[in-house]
């Protein structure tokens, strides 16, 4: 197995992928905790403030000083919606010491600076420090405020809003306006810490020196200050199934209407249901080959754009299209065609194959960039699967038309959103 998997305490897990493809050693620190209304808006202000500084590097200047030392080592943090669940994410890359001018443990003193961003940040008098708040509250307002800029993303946000109203799924992963003035940097000091010591923590490295990597986790300081945690990852919430789609519009200013449709997948249980998906996803809407881009793109005219995307935590195919604004019923009725076709099999086995080769070529991309890998490796690890990539593949292969279909008799459009002028 290549992603081996060490416990460092319970809750806290060590991934390591050994690799000799790369010049660099990847590190990478997640931090995943429930998705909740009164949690989003911090976890997301917290990534921000993280990498502001830490108590031996207490500005931003100062990380990237260092980090220059490091023979121009990169880092880099953010926030993921992962299903119901919220993950702070960390990464550092830098170069593999063999490949280094002289003898140094590069390695070690980047993995050792990865941990002391995300566990030891930069406090003062028992608080984040007042300015480093302020200014990062300015900026994540800025990104809440700037999600309307984004016409495409912003209706494909509303349309999963609307199909998990009140539930985790619908949330906004960067957080809510109104929750942001509330915070203080006492307070959010105060649920960092507490945070800390009851999320789900794993860290990967991915590289060829990783010999000396679990030591060094083991021995730091902020490791060891880590409490033991139960974690239990528990399933999805699924959405209730509409016999009637719910349809919302919403008006702005624009210039094409953005039309999405979210379909969810009444299909409990079903062995190998994602990979069946996913051939069946890609025959509908990934690709030239689809019948999404042939037949609403190509022959019909309606769309500028058109395409479907699984997602696997959630089991639900989101459906884009943006077209003009008077074509909405016209775009509608052909999308509704196209699912109608594949659930009486109008579709061929070279369709499928076509389907398959797409993603094989995604599969076969995996080993070939770090930072890919660790990401499909801790998708196994939220999953509570243990699917190698070949195995993938073989999973992938072994689908039929008979599956393809009766996935396709099981889909069902919970929600057709609308954005016009």
């Amino acid at each position: 197995m290549k992603n081996q998997k060490t416990q460092i305490k319970k809750g806290i897990t060590f991934h390591k992928i050994e690799t000799n493809k790369f010049k660099t050693n990847l590190f990478a620190i997640f931090l995943t905790l429930p998705l909740t209304r009164e949690t989003v808006t911090k976890n997301a202000l917290i990534t921000a403030i993280l990498r502001r500084g830490t108590a031996k590097l207490p500005s931003q200047e100062q990380i990237s000083k260092t980090l220059e030392e490091m023979y121009g080592a990169g880092f880099d943090c953010g926030i993921e919606k992962t299903g119901d669940y919220h993950t702070i994410k960390f990464y550092l890359e830098a170069i593999e010491d063999q490949y280094l001018p002289q003898k140094e443990e590069l390695t070690k003193q980047a993995m050792k600076l990865l941990l002391e961003i995300a566990f030891h940040p930069y406090v003062e008098n028992g608080a984040f420090k007042e300015e480093y708040v302020k200014q990062e509250k300015e900026n994540l307002k800025q990104i809440i405020e700037g999600k309307i800029d984004n016409k495409g993303s912003y209706a494909l946000e509303r349309c999963i809003e609307e199909m998990y109203k009140n539930k985790p799924y619908g949330l906004y992963k960067y957080g809510y306006i109104e929750d942001l003035e509330q915070i203080s940097n006492t307070e959010l000091y105060q649920y960092y810490l507490q945070m800390l010591q009851t999320c789900k923590i794993d860290i990967f490295a991915s590289g060829a020196s990783q010999e000396s990597i679990e030591k060094t986790i083991k021995e730091d300081e902020n490791i060891q200050k880590l409490k033991e945690r139960n974690i239990e990852l528990k399933p999805e919430e699924k959405n209730e199934i509409k016999q009637q789609p719910n349809q919302v519009t919403d008006s702005m200013e624009v210039t094409q209407g953005k039309l999405v449709l979210g379909l969810d997948i009444d299909l409990d249980k079903k062995e190998n249901l994602s990979y069946i998906t996913m051939v069946y996803n890609t025959i509908l809407g990934v690709g030239a080959n689809s019948k999404l881009f042939q037949n609403v793109r190509e022959k019909a005219s309606l769309a500028y754009t058109c395409g479907s995307n699984y997602i696997k935590r959630k089991q639900i195919i989101l459906i884009r299209a943006g077209i003009e604004i008077q074509n909405y019923e016209k775009a509608v009725d052909i999308i509704q065609k196209q699912l109608e076709e594949i659930k009486q099999g109008k579709f061929n086995e070279e369709d499928i194959q076509s389907a398959k080769n797409l993603i094989y070529a995604t599969i076969n991309n995996i080993e070939e960039e770090q930072d890919t890998e660790i990401s499909y490796y801790f998708g196994q690890e939220l999953a509570q699967n243990n699917v190698t990539v070949q195995e993938y593949k073989q999973k992938v292969e072994q689908v039929s038309k008979e599956q393809i279909i009766e996935i396709a008799n099981a889909i069902k459009i919970n929600t057709i959103y609308f954005l016009k002028d």
